[in-house]
């Protein structure tokens, strides 16, 4: 019976630099940037780089880090527990960068939000003080 369950099981599967770069909107020049930073490692076929699932997971993790602003060494503390201490381990981490990361975007919404207010009550003194102008660009 295990003969049979093998059987079915779906081969291995691998991706070229190509196919990942098409699935996840990245560029070549960006795989072989987290490849050299030590955050990906492709076997070689000849002069390709074949990637694995694995491969494939940590590129998903990789952009989706970079997205939200995780910086390279965040996202590589956070691989590399995997690989080091395990999935709890690693969740721990991230849970922790994850909250600090928060933080920092929160912060920097208040600013963003403190600049806004501060620049519409400059333009509506600068309407109101100069009228000809504020038609001018409407």
């Amino acid at each position: 019976m295990t003969l049979l369950l093998n059987l079915r099981r779906p081969p291995y599967r691998t991706y070229s630099i190509t196919q990942l770069c098409r699935e996840f909107g990245a560029t070549p020049r960006a795989l072989r940037f987290y490849e050299e930073q030590g955050l990906l490692a492709p076997a070689r076929r000849d002069t390709s780089r074949v990637y694995s699932y694995k491969d494939r997971a940590r590129l998903k993790m990789i952009l989706n880090g970079r997205r939200v602003g995780l910086s390279i060494a965040e996202i590589r503390d956070i691989l590399d527990l995997y690989e080091e201490e395990g999935e709890a381990a690693q969740s721990a981490e991230a849970l922790r960068i994850f909250r600090h990361r928060i933080a920092q975007l929160e912060s920097q919404r208040v600013e963003v939000e403190e600049a806004i207010s501060t620049l519409r009550q400059a333009a509506s003194q600068l309407e109101r003080q100069y009228p000809e102008v504020a038609r001018l660009d409407a």
